[in-house]
């Protein structure tokens, strides 16, 4: 993997069978959490064995539609995997015979994206810090009807950090096409689970019910050193 002027280019080597699908999906997903503007997939040094695995691009591709909103470009000169990535299965699969088309693509469809960001302690003023840059969001951009429901979503995600993680954490909230995305990237690997009740009858973990109940969507993406956890605010 390495940057190419915020694109991300993943370069994948040997064969590709469903027995390799899983960790090659998870090192996909890890490419999203960095957020680059494109992530570009360089098929030129990848066999082919089965071609069902194929399947796992059209997966990831959907993710990164949904979040973080970038375009997925694969590269696949090799003729085998080419022909089976231009057939009607995977006609939704943008494909390319070079890297540097897939690059010219991408440069085509750049465009700098509205954001702001903080990095935060996990302690108790973190949260109210979260709402303060929600709320500059909001009115920066001229969304008032979304102030509430960001501020909402930004203080719940940095909250379970806080309650749960105990690691620092970056706050990313990004202006997309139709939708206001807000995320937060912490050090602390695995899934975060909404739950109603944990321990002996406290109540915990009800954060991320509000943030399922508020948001269009919502998920969590690994990352090469913790976790993602996203939501999207959908506006006219």
């Amino acid at each position: 993997m390495h940057d190419d002027d915020r694109r991300l280019i993943a370069a994948l080597s040997g064969d590709l069978g469903l027995g390799e699908v899983a960790d090659l999906r998870v090192m996909l997903l890890k490419c999203l959490a960095e957020q680059p503007e494109a992530l570009l997939i360089d098929l030129s040094r990848m066999t082919l064995s089965d071609p069902l695995a194929l399947a796992v691009f059209r997966a990831v591709r959907r993710q990164a539609a949904r979040w973080p909103g970038i375009p997925l470009l694969l590269c696949a000169p090799e003729p085998f995997t080419g022909t089976q990535l231009r057939s009607a299965t995977y006609r939704s699969l943008p494909v390319f015979a070079t890297v540097d088309a897939a690059r010219a693509q991408a440069q085509l469809e750049r465009h700098t994206l509205p954001m702001l960001s903080d990095e935060l302690l996990p302690i108790a003023g973190a949260a109210r810090q979260a709402r303060n840059v929600a709320t500059d969001a909001c009115v920066r951009w001229g969304l008032p009807e979304l102030l509430a429901p960001a501020s909402l979503i930004a203080s719940e995600l940095v909250s379970n950090v806080v309650d749960h993680a105990h690691t620092m954490m970056t706050l990313r909230v990004t202006l997309r096409p139709r939708y206001l995305q807000i995320a937060v990237r912490d050090g602390a690997a695995g899934e975060p689970v909404p739950r109603t009740l944990a321990g002996a009858g406290t109540a915990r973990g009800r954060g991320l019910l509000l943030v399922k109940a508020t948001a269009n969507s919502w998920g969590w993406l690994p990352t090469q050193d913790g976790k993602v956890v996203w939501a999207s605010l959908r506006f006219a």
